[in-house]
């Protein structure tokens, strides 16, 4: 396996002092001001076809114990491409980069600039051996940094109760969210989906 790059990520609390929103007054920016800072576990080996490998540096790969007895996981990872001030600025943005959808808070929709740049897809998982976790798919570049696994439980990450989407996502079901770049948004190194039906690829509304 490749010797990883020693990247470092900043996670902020909320919004640090440098992502603050302009209209924040000070007493919320002070208060969230905490700082958190994590390094990669792996990096992603693309293709671009056929199965995709998660390469875990081997610090970690004993946590990759038992995984093999699920069949899904859930891959969290940083939109690393995205990674300056002013893509993480943007709070607001045409969902799928369609401007024929309502301007919608990142929050409610997957795009991939946000105030922190968290990915999430839900893949397939084919084996675990030797550090490496073989998956069919991710949306997600070659060497992307991923930040966690975990397996995917059916029950509890499916959530409960009827499920409830915006008139936008039903409008064209199963389309890639972020085909197509709108004026306030580009697309990122991936596009973890809307809904995470196992074995489809996620996409991101």
């Amino acid at each position: 396996m490749p010797r990883m790059l020693p990247l470092l990520f900043t996670l902020a609390a909320l919004l640090t002092t440098a992502f603050a929103h302009p209209h924040h007054d000070a007493a919320f920016t002070d208060e969230h001001a905490t700082v958190f800072t994590c390094s990669p576990i792996g990096t992603v080996s693309n293709p671009g076809k056929g199965p995709v490998e998660l390469r875990i540096d081997p610090r970690y790969a004993d946590g990759l114990l038992g995984l093999d007895a699920w069949s899904h996981v859930q891959v969290f990872y940083w939109f690393d491409k995205n990674d300056t001030p002013q893509r993480r600025a943007v709070l607001r943005v045409h969902p799928r980069g369609d401007a024929r959808n309502p301007l919608t808070g990142v929050f409610a929709c997957r795009a991939p600039v946000r105030p922190n740049l968290i990915a999430l897809s839900t893949c397939r998982i084919l084996s675990v051996k030797n550090g490496v976790v073989t998956v069919d798919k991710i949306d997600a570049f070659e060497g992307t940094p991923i930040l966690d696994l975990k397996p995917y439980a059916p029950g509890p990450d499916r959530g409960h109760g009827p499920i409830r989407t915006p008139d936008w996502v039903r409008r064209r079901p199963g389309s890639d969210p972020m085909k197509k770049p709108g004026p306030t948004q580009k697309p990122g190194p991936g596009k973890a989906g809307h809904t995470h039906q196992p074995g489809s690829a996620p996409k991101q509304p």
